[in-house]
């Protein structure tokens, strides 16, 4: 028992390790051009155009009522993986109601297509205007205490520091873990607590698509304000180094 308990342990610590130095097969990339036409015009009367709610320059929207999120330059094998747990509902989309049925509609290929364009997507980034958000009635969250628990956790409560999995002000590593810096505000207070509300089991929406409970785990310990200040840093740090991604093959 105590020989499988070890062996699960160890599975759970190097395994995500793996999977970002693992070499990209350039057969598993989709077609750059076939997504951007998917992104900017839909498909046919069935899927409409992912620009609508993700914007022409893939930045999302930001806005109060519809937080989507940035998924220009985001890591290709994320961005894939979130396409197709949406396609098996692995994933439920409860902020604009549509991903689910969107992502079930794209063929396998068409998902790698999709995800292949926002990959190669490179625009600066600009995080969500918190001062215009603060206007609207939101909550702001102090980001240099967010600076500390991305770059440092909190030790006393223990919750690990973001980059240990995300990288250095949310850089996003290898092929598993997704930029943080430069997303959306909203979009990332939502997504945190999704994640805690399905650690928590608590009655509504929660997130259980991330690899072996590891977010859950860390946000059942985040309270309503760490995840305000977290996402109050992260929104405006300071933007991973070009090339954003390893594996990407973007073109600028």
């Amino acid at each position: 028992m105590l020989k499988k308990r070890v062996t699960i342990l160890l599975t759970s610590l190097f395994l995500p390790l793996w999977l970002a130095a693992m070499p990209l097969d350039a057969a598993e990339h989709g077609n750059i051009e076939a997504g951007k036409k998917i992104f900017t015009y839909g498909v046919d009367d069935r899927i409409p155009a992912c620009q609508k709610c993700h914007g022409s320059d893939g930045m999302g929207l930001g806005a109060v009522d519809i937080p989507t999120p940035r998924t220009a330059s985001q890591i290709y094998t994320y961005l894939l993986k979130q396409l197709t747990d949406f396609a098996t509902d692995r994933r439920t989309d409860d902020v604009m109601h549509q991903m689910n049925r969107i992502a079930k509609g794209l063929t396998e290929q068409q998902r790698k297509d999709v995800a292949a364009f926002l990959h190669a997507m490179k625009w600066p980034y600009k995080g969500s205007d918190l001062a215009r958000l603060k206007q609207d009635g939101k909550k702001i969250g102090d980001p240099e205490r967010g600076r500390k628990i991305v770059n440092f956790g909190i030790r006393e409560r223990g919750i690990p520091a973001c980059k240990v999995c995300h990288g250095y002000d949310g850089h996003g590593a290898g092929r598993l873990y997704p930029v943080l810096s430069g997303q959306n505000y909203l979009y990332l207070t939502h997504e945190l607590r999704s994640f805690r509300h399905a650690a928590k089991g608590e009655q509504g929406y929660g997130r259980h698509n991330d690899f072996a409970s590891q977010m859950r785990n860390v946000a059942a310990k985040l309270s309503d304000q760490d995840i305000l200040d977290a996402a109050a840093f992260l929104t405006g740090a300071t933007p991973p180094p070009m090339p954003e991604n390893p594996e990407g093959r973007g073109v600028e």
